[in-house]
Formats: C-alpha cells, structure tokens, sequence
C-alpha cells in the first residue's frame, strides 16, 4: 500500500518535471498506418556516437501514452548519441489486443525500411520499452508466432530492455493492472497469447530486464517469471533490480530519463548495457 501512494505522488512529479525538458533535438514524424495513433518518432543526434539504433515502444497501460508525449526520453537517449526511434500504437479500449501488437510489429518493420532508406547502419538494433511497451516489445522480440504471423524478421536486433513491465498475468495482480488487462482483452480472447511469458521462444536476442522493487503497481515477480523462463529454454537474461524507493512504477520507467545517469543507477544500467553489446 505504501508504495502505491508513493506511485501516485511520483506519476505527478514526473509530470511536472517532463514539460520542463529543453526540446534539443527535432524529431521526424512517420506515419506507418492510416490511423493517428500508427506512427514514429525519428530522433537523429547532433552527434552520433554509436552504430546502433534504440526502437522505443512507449508505455501508458496500453490506453494512454504517445511518442509525442514522451519526447523527453527520445532527448534522453538520443543526447548520449545514438539514433532513436519512438514507436506509436492503437489503444485500447477502443482497440483491442491483439492491435496492439500488430501495430507494433508493423511500425518496427517501417522504421527498418525508414532506416534502409536513409542509408543507415541497422545491423545492431535494440528494442525497449517501458510498463506496457516492455510488455509489448517483449512479443515483438521473442514470440515466433507473432513473427511469423506478421511477417517480423529479428535478425538484426541484437539486444532487448524491458523496464517495469507486466510479463505475466498469473499470481498477485494489482487492481489497477486487472482493470487495464480487462480494458485491453476482448471478453473471451485467449489471454495467453499476450502474454509474454507464454509466448516466449528461445532465440538469440540478449534480454535486460529492469524492476523495482518498490514499483507499486506491477509486481516484481513479473520479472522474475520472464527470465526464470528465459534462462529455462536457454535465452541469455540479466535481471536488474531497482531498490531506491522513490523507483515507483511511473519514475523508474519513465521518470528515470528525466535525470543523468549519475543521478539514475537504473538510467546508467540502461546505458551500460547497452555499450557492451
């Protein structure tokens, strides 16, 4: 309980800080779709220091949340210099699963082209996400039903982050996350297959996976269950553990960008990681 009031004190500090972030750098907008929802952020940094590419589904609860919204991590990732790209998806409730992840999908595929096309290195690209985006992002990189279903070639991600995400739908569940699933899943569709802990097949993508323990909304056993699986069928899975406090739900997974990696032992993980691959 103390930590979910500490998570709604959080999701408004974070609000109040993310419309104080300097627009340094402009980004691109790329439509993937004919809905308003289906498109991409294209960040590109006033220097690059890095071949790889960062593709970002954002999070929200599936019902909220936009690249629009969450320039500030786009400012983030793309000032330590790499290419960045925010990817943008139909909600629910008004759009049901599995559109979301058929979105997903479909946008990765366009940013690889976009990429192509401007004649940009995409051999070494890695997908993240936060709370719902680590959910969604986490299908996209290791459910070969979904990849072969939407036709989603993997073989040039070379690295997987999940922040805060909800991997499992078995055990304890907040109310909050039964109430967003409810909003998510038609009465009656199979819930398995959205869940990443079921869909998840062996592959050669590397998985980090960032929770606190103090997130207030999604439990840390979420993560626990992912990499449990993942090192069960032999994919390679790094759990880091966020034990500050103040790393609620809201400030971790996205609140985290909002400060430099000194400050952030999650956002210096974040970027370390990546480095070493």
């Amino acid at each position: 309980m103390y930590d979910s009031l500490r998570e709604n004190l959080s999701y408004f500090g974070l609000y109040k800080r993310m419309f104080k972030v300097k627009k340094i750098i402009n980004s691109q907008k790329v439509y993937y779709g004919n809905d308003k929802e289906q498109y991409f952020l294209y960040y590109e940094p006033l220097n690059v220091n890095s071949d790889k590419v960062v593709i970002w589904v954002h999070g929200g609860g599936w019902n909220a949340g936009s690249p629009v919204f969450f320039d500030f991590v786009g400012q983030c990732i793309a000032q330590e210099g790499y290419r960045f790209i925010s990817l943008g998806y139909r909600l629910s409730p008004k759009n049901k699963y599995p559109c979301q992840i058929e979105d997903v999908c479909k946008g990765y595929c366009e940013a690889i082209d976009f990429l192509n096309k401007k004649e940009i290195d995409t051999s070494k690209i890695i997908v993240s996400g936060p709370s719902a985006g680590a959910h969604l992002s986490s299908i996209l990189c290791y459910s070969q039903r979904w990849q072969k279903t939407l036709n989603v070639d993997i073989s040039k991600i070379i690295g997987f982050i999940g922040v805060g995400g909800p991997y499992s739908f078995s055990g304890d569940m907040s109310l909050s996350v039964k109430l967003l699933l409810n909003q998510l899943f038609k009465k009656g569709y199979d819930r398995k297959l959205g869940e990443p802990c079921f869909l998840m097949d062996k592959n050669h993508i590397p998985m980090l996976l960032i929770q606190s323990k103090h997130d207030g909304l999604i439990e840390y056993s979420c993560a626990e269950k992912l990499c449990e699986k993942a090192n069960h069928i032999g994919n390679e899975c790094e759990l880091y553990s966020v034990v500050d406090e103040k790393n609620t739900h809201s400030w971790y997974t996205a609140g985290m960008f909002l400060e430099t990696r000194k400050e952030n032992f999650g956002l210096d993980k974040f970027f370390s990681w990546i480095e070493n691959l």
